[in-house]
C-alpha cells in the first residue's frame, strides 16, 4: 500500500526547507532510517532518514524546490494491502469508529529522531486566541460586504477576534502586500489554518489584484562590447537570511560596546612551536586560535557578566556555570556559529581537537542545528583574513564576542627596547545591559596577560 511521508517539524520551530539533493530515486528499495534527502533549513543541513521500510513511489519534490512543513514529501510503496472499507452502518463500521482512538497509536508511523514530538492525538489542538483588551466584539462587516461576494465564505463570522493576527509567515505577508491584498479577507476565506502564497495568488486572481504587475526592469548596458546584465539577484534563503534576521535582532536589541586591546603574543607563538615538536602532541592541531580559546574559557571565571544572557520575560540575567564556546564560521552558505559543548572542561589538546571537528563539519555542511544552538559565549577568527581588529556583532543570547585578528611581526617595545615582536589585536563586542565597561576591559586584560606570558594561567581558576 501506499504510504505518504510529509516533512517533518525538525524541531527548530521553521515552516519550510529547501530540498538540497535526493538520495533515492523512484523504484529505489529503502530501509527504515536509511536517508532519503539533504533538506536545507534557515539554520543547517539536516539529513532525513525514512520511517518506511518499502519501495519509493513518488517525489513530489525536486531538488532546489521549497517544502513547506507538513507537504508530502516522498511516497512508498510499503508491503500490506489496503483495508477495504466496510459499509457505513455495519457492524464492523461501528466498532471500528469505537476503537478509532485505540487504533490510532497503531497506524502511527515511528517518531523518528529529529522529527519533534509525536502528537498524542489527530484532534487539532485548540488555538489560544491573543486579545486585545480580552474581549470579543461584534464583526464590523462593512469591509467584507465591499469586498466582491465571490471571495467571501458563505457564512461569515458573527464575530472577530480582536486583536488577532492571520496566522502567515513573513514573507507571504510580504507577498500579500506586494500583490494589495488584505491578509485579513484572506484569513476570513481559509479559515483556522496558515495562509500560503498560493492562498494570496488565488485569491488576487478572483479579486483582480496586481498579479500581473511588472518587475522593474534593468535593461542591459554594454560594458567592454558585452551585453551582459550588470548585475545578479541571489535570493535570500537559507542559512542566510537566518542570519541576516538574527544580526538585525541583536543590533537592534542589545547595545553593543567593542573595546580593543593590541598584545605582545611571541610567547604564546613560541609555546606553540614548542608543542608542535612534540611526539605526543602532534596529531593535535594547536593554534593561536587553539590558545585564545582556552586563555577565553579561564578568563570568563573572572568576568561571569560575559558569560550570561539577558531574559527580557522574567526580567533576570542568567549566569551560565559552563562555557559552550561558538565559533564563527563562513561558509558556503553562510555565517555560522556552531558550538563546543562545556569547554571550559576541556584540555589544550582536547580544544584543538574539537575545533578541528568543528570546522570539518561546517565546511561539509554537516553542521547540525542542536550544534548551532545554546552558546554562551563566541570567538571569531577574523585573522585568518589578514584582519587586524573589527567589531562583531553579538550572537543573539549571548553578552560577549572576541574576535581574534592576524598575528604580525612589527616593531614592539621589549624590555626597554625597540624589538621586532608579534602581536595580535583583540576586539572584544559586548552587551552594556550586563556588562561595564570595567567588567570588559578585565576580561580583555586577563586574556591578553595569558597570551603575553602563557605561565599566568596557572594563576586563574
Amino acid at each position: 500500500m501506499i504510504q505518504e511521508f510529509h516533512l517533518p517539524d525538525l524541531g527548530e520551530g521553521l515552516t519550510d526547507a529547501e530540498v538540497v539533493q535526493w538520495l533515492v530515486a523512484p523504484g529505489d528499495t529503502v530501509t527504515l532510517n536509511q536517508t532519503l534527502a539533504e533538506v536545507e533549513t534557515a539554520k543547517a543541513v539536516v539529513e532525513l532518514p525514512s520511517p518506511f521500510e518499502g519501495t519509493v513511489s513518488t517525489l513530489h519534490a525536486e531538488a532546489g524546490e521549497t517544502v513547506a512543513v507538513g507537504a508530502p514529501l516522498i511516497a512508498f510503496d510499503v508491503p500490506g494491502d489496503d483495508a477495504s472499507e466496510p459499509e457505513p452502518g455495519s457492524e464492523e463500521s461501528t466498532a471500528q469508529t469505537e476503537n478509532a482512538d485505540a487504533d490510532d497509536t497503531e497506524a502511527t508511523p515511528p517518531n523518528l529522531v529529529g522529527y519533534g514530538a509525536a502528537p498524542s492525538s489527530k484532534k487539532r489542538p485548540m488555538r489560544r486566541v491573543r486579545r486585545v483588551m480580552g474581549s470579543t466584539v461584534p464583526a464590523d462587516t462593512a469591509v467584507l460586504e465591499a469586498a466582491p461576494h465571490d471571495v467571501l465564505p458563505d457564512e461569515a463570522p458573527a464575530t472577530v477576534r480582536v486583536g488577532e493576527r492571520p496566522r502567515s509567515t513573513p514573507p507571504v505577508r510580504a507577498h500579500a502586500k506586494r500583490l494589495g491584498v488584505d491578509i485579513v479577507l484572506v484569513a476570513a476565506e481559509v479559515g483556522d489554518r496558515v495562509i500560503t502564497r498560493e492562498d494570496i495568488d488565488a485569491y488576487a486572481e478572483r479579486v483582480g489584484a496586481r498579479t500581473d504587475a511588472p518587475a522593474p526592469q534593468h535593461p542591459a548596458i554594454s560594458v567592454l562590447g558585452t551585453t551582459d546584465a550588470r548585475e545578479t539577484r541571489i535570493p535570500i534563503r537559507g542559512v542566510r537570511k537566518h542570519t541576516a534576521a538574527a544580526m538585525v535582532q541583536s543590533a537592534f536589541t542589545a547595545p553593543h560596546v567593542t573595546t580593543f586591546h593590541t598584545v605582545d603574543v611571541t610567547a604564546t607563538m613560541e609555546l606553540i612551536a614548542t608543542l608542535r615538536e612534540d611526539r605526543e602532541l602532534t596529531a593535535h592541531k594547536i593554534g593561536p586560535l587553539v590558545v585564545v580559546a582556552k586563555a577565553a574559557c579561564l578568563a570568563l571565571s573572572r568576568t561571569p557578566g560575559l558569560n550570561s544572557r539577558w531574559d527580557e520575560e522574567a526580567g533576570e540575567i542568567v549566569q551560565h556555570h559552563y562555557v559552550d564556546l561558538g565559533i564563527a564560521a563562513a561558509t558556503e552558505r553562510g555565517l555560522i556559529v556552531p558550538n563546543i559543548r562545556a569547554a571550559d572542561s576541556m584540555t589544550l589538546p582536547q580544544l584543538a581537537d574539537a575545533l578541528t571537528a568543528l570546522a570539518q563539519t561546517a565546511r561539509s555542511g554537516k553542521t547540525t542545528p542542536a550544534e548551532l544552538a545554546g552558546g554562551t559565549f563566541s570567538i571569531t577568527n577574523i585573522g585568518v583574513f589578514g584582519i587586524d581588529a573589527g567589531t562583531p556583532i553579538l550572537p543573539p543570547g549571548q553578552s560577549g564576542i572576541l574576535a581574534v585578528g592576524a598575528v604580525r611581526r612589527m616593531p614592539w617595545e621589549h624590555q626597554g627596547e625597540i624589538a621586532l615582536r608579534q602581536v595580535m589585536t583583540l576586539s572584544l563586542s559586548f552587551d552594556h545591559r550586563i556588562v561595564d565597561g570595567a567588567e570588559g576591559a578585565r576580561f580583555v586584560k586577563d586574556v591578553a596577560d595569558i597570551l603575553e606570558q602563557p605561565g599566568r594561567a596557572m594563576l586563574l581558576r
